[in-house]
């Protein structure tokens, strides 16, 4: 969600990163932006909407708020301003969770953060209707290019030109050339999507590989030898360019083709016998050795790079909410290629963990207040499996009087059946299907 370097550093990570690393994307589309500058929600400062970022940290340092989730937020600007005037008319603390960070310390020692999050229903409901505001005016600007008869362009292959409606010239490039970029009644903002293609192929840019090339001749080999006829499909910036990326909220087009929609018509109660538990895919600290179970990881750990995690929190006598900060605290420093320990910066995540075993650093940290910041409460990386196998200290009281630092907050999931049935995502699209 954020991370900030509280010694004076620019650099930051305001949303959690994803294994595998490589892979990492947004989730969902970006929204379009007219360029006009968002304003704080708690003050008059303002950002250009490219500089979305800033305003996030901005935020979070001068007044210790937190957005959960702001990737999956349709129309950003839209979402501030509504949140802007609602702060005017109630206090924060009506709308966000309450963390207080070193509860158990003195009072000077102690802040406040504001958590806003979908776990209000005011914002799941504003955040809903972004999103179906969004799939409105997505689907009505595909129509408008399936209704087109002024389409004019050249194929970008040869010089044969096609006048009248897109798929003409989509379907002669996978028939002719075969190079497909799917179904013409799949993609929006074709001329766009066209636009950006030819850029890279006369910037002697590969369009899978993405690899440039010293002239036409040898791109155009090398496409064809390789069988790169096809666009990259890891490379999110061609999300916007496909409807179903706009289907649900948050959801690539990958995770919605691979549901299962019958469960929604189901009559029958939920049954949970046949629940089969996919193992816990676990990634090392320092490498990307992956664990079914944790014991595994904390072996490869200790074997492979001489870091042993039950030491240190036996040894720091780290409590639940420490653990967490620590585990987030190390995988930022070493995505950032920064070692925990000295700070130095690396040009790779290999030579920091060599200078770790040269140095010695492995299982040295700094002092604790380096890192048991409230930062770091967040999830660096947001499907983590090393977080959900910590554990409380032996001498961490499980009793009825035990408090905890960071309030949980439960998803409301009573009836999922009836919320999916219910969506206005879905309902939406019945509507435009049925008219259609």
């Amino acid at each position: 969600m954020h991370n900030t370097n509280l010694t004076g550093e620019q650099d930051c990570i305001l949303e959690p990163l994803c294994f595998p690393e490589q892979l990492c994307g947004s989730a969902c589309p970006a929204a379009s932006s007219d360029g006009h500058p968002v304003t704080c929600v708690l003050c008059s400062d303002s950002f250009p909407s490219p500089e979305k970022d800033q305003l996030l940290k901005h935020m979070v340092l001068d007044h210790k708020l937190v957005i959960a989730d702001v990737k999956l937020i349709a129309d950003f600007p839209r979402y501030m301003l509504y949140w802007k005037k609602r702060f005017t008319e109630q206090p924060i603390t009506d709308f966000c969770s309450v963390i207080k960070t070193n509860s158990e310390g003195p009072e000077e020692q102690q802040e406040l953060y504001f958590l806003l999050c979908d776990a209000l229903p005011e914002d799941r409901i504003l955040r809903e209707q972004l999103q179906q505001r969004r799939l409105e005016e997505v689907l009505e600007q595909q129509q408008k290019e399936r209704d087109d008869a002024t389409f004019h362009r050249t194929c970008m292959f040869c010089s044969e030109e096609f006048t009248g409606n897109r798929s003409s010239l989509l379907n002669h490039m996978a028939k002719e050339h075969s190079f497909s970029i799917g179904l013409p009644d799949n993609i929006v903002y074709c001329t766009e999507f066209l636009h950006t293609l030819e850029l890279k192929l006369e910037n002697m840019q590969c369009l899978y590989c993405e690899k440039t090339f010293r002239d036409k001749t040898t791109l155009k080999d090398h496409m064809r030898k390789k069988q790169h006829r096809r666009i990259n499909a890891r490379n999110n910036d061609y999300d916007r360019f496909y409807i179903i990326n706009y289907l649900e909220l948050g959801k690539t087009w990958e995770e919605v083709q691979s549901e299962d929609d019958r469960e929604m018509f189901e009559d029958e109660d939920d049954d949970w016998s046949d629940w089969q538990a996919h193992p816990v895919c676990a990634v090392c600290l320092f490498c990307e050795q992956q664990a079914e179970t944790m014991e595994k990881m904390y072996t490869h750990m200790e074997e492979t790079h001489e870091f042993d995690l039950h030491k240190l929190k036996t040894d720091l006598n780290l409590k639940f909410y420490q653990q967490v900060k620590l585990v987030n605290y190390i995988r930022r420093e070493l995505h950032q290629c920064r070692c925990y320990c000295c700070q130095e910066r690396f040009e790779s995540k290999e030579e920091l963990v060599q200078h770790l075993v040269n140095k010695g650093h492995v299982m040295q940290l700094p002092e604790v207040s380096h890192w048991d910041q409230p930062q770091y409460y967040f999830p660096t990386y947001e499907n983590d499996a090393l977080l959900t196998a910590l554990s409380d200290s032996e001498s961490e009281s499980e009793g009825p009087n035990h408090t905890s630092e960071v309030p949980v907050i439960a998803e409301d999931i009573s009836n999922l059946k009836v919320l999916k049935q219910n969506s206005v995502l879905g309902k939406l699209l019945k509507d435009r299907s049925g008219s259609s």
